[in-house]
């Protein structure tokens, strides 16, 4: 089979093109053939420490779909034919993340991910793909599309007319818009592009602050709501967000901490955490059974990804580059049927 490869090399020349026997099926898995792949973040970080972390090629990426095309024996809950996804913690299926569920990543410095033509999964590890979602579309959702919908809806409860607050605009943030004014939610975002900013409001964004011109972001969006604080912050920043999403927190409120774009050590000010009762929750994607919770949601409002550009299987190196770039809004695809945008 065709796939891709991180080999310990600088920068993005560590993605190769390479081919691999094809993998066998065991009992209790299923063999998936790869359609389409989206780009996360944790793919360009990952493809630039290459050189120093790997000690042998690996496979990139953790978001996949595809379509079952063998399982193995005792297999009960897929047969040939169905649409799937892989979730991004293969063994997560329910309860606690664990050391043991952060060492089976895909994608990760120790285990293959999902840009290759086929993957073989324990059948626990594999979500449908909504009714009438694309190979594309579905691609989208293990990571991005579930890290938000735990943000606002598993560590805590996003209710209708209460207001949160987004940061940037990628696959997260753009999700995260998306599934809070579905659930009636007021929302208020940050960027530093007036064209993304546009987009961001057309999308459903009642405000969109500048970061860049206003330092105090935080304390505009708190203004924002007559000076009470929003409801629940959706922090993809890290040690250089953290101060000014509290500062935009109400008393009680709640930040769902995701990402450290900025730097995950540094100085912080927690004096508005415990003085303002602010509850931070850590969120890293998620489990089987909640994907299967955003699934359902997902064909309940009919809510569609946001992607950015879909790149065909042999540009994938042109996908990293678009994604590290930051021009993007939405998502990032490679797909096996080729470049549609």
């Amino acid at each position: 089979m065709k796939t891709w490869e991180l080999q310990p090399k600088p920068g993005f020349d560590a993605l190769t093109r390479a081919e691999r026997p094809s993998p066998s099926v065991g009992a209790g898995e299923v063999k998936v053939r790869v359609e389409a792949v989206s780009l996360n973040y944790r793919d360009v970080l990952i493809a630039k420490g290459a050189e120093k972390n790997l000690k042998s090629p690996r496979v990139p990426t953790s978001d996949g779909a595809g379509e079952v095309i063998e399982v193995g024996p005792g297999v009960t809950r897929w047969k040939a034919g169905d649409r799937v996804m892989a979730n991004f913690f293969p063994h997560w299926v329910d309860g606690e993340l664990s050391d043991a569920h952060h060492a089976s990543a895909l994608g990760g410095s120790g285990v293959d991910g999902m840009l290759r033509e086929e993957v073989v999964l324990p059948e626990h590890s594999w979500v449908r793909i909504p009714a009438g979602y694309s190979f594309e579309e579905a691609s989208t959702l293990p990571c991005a599309g579930l890290t938000a919908w735990q943000a606002l809806f598993e560590v805590t409860s996003l209710r209708p007319g209460e207001t949160v607050l987004l940061q940037g605009s990628g696959g997260v943030s753009v999700f995260a818009l998306q599934l809070a004014k579905a659930a009636g939610a007021r929302v208020l975002m940050t960027s530093s592009s007036a064209d993304k900013a546009a987009r961001l409001r057309e999308l459903g964004a009642e405000e969109v602050i500048d970061y860049r011109a206003e330092a105090k972001w935080g304390e505009r969006a708190k203004a924002l709501t007559g000076g009470r604080g929003v409801d629940l912050v959706v922090d993809v920043g890290g040690q250089a967000t953290f101060d000014q999403s509290s500062a935009a927190l109400r008393y009680g409120g709640t930040m769902s901490m995701l990402g450290v774009l900025t730097g995950g050590r540094g100085e912080v000010n927690l004096h508005s955490v415990f003085y303002r009762r602010q509850t931070v929750h850590g969120v890293y994607v998620g489990s089987v059974s909640m994907f299967e919770r955003f699934v359902a949601a997902l064909e309940h409002t009919r809510i569609r990804p946001v992607i950015d550009r879909v790149f065909g299987f042999d540009d994938a190196r042109a996908a990293w580059e678009h994604l590290a770039s930051g021009q993007h809004l939405g998502k990032v695809v490679v797909s096996r049927a080729g470049r549609t945008s």
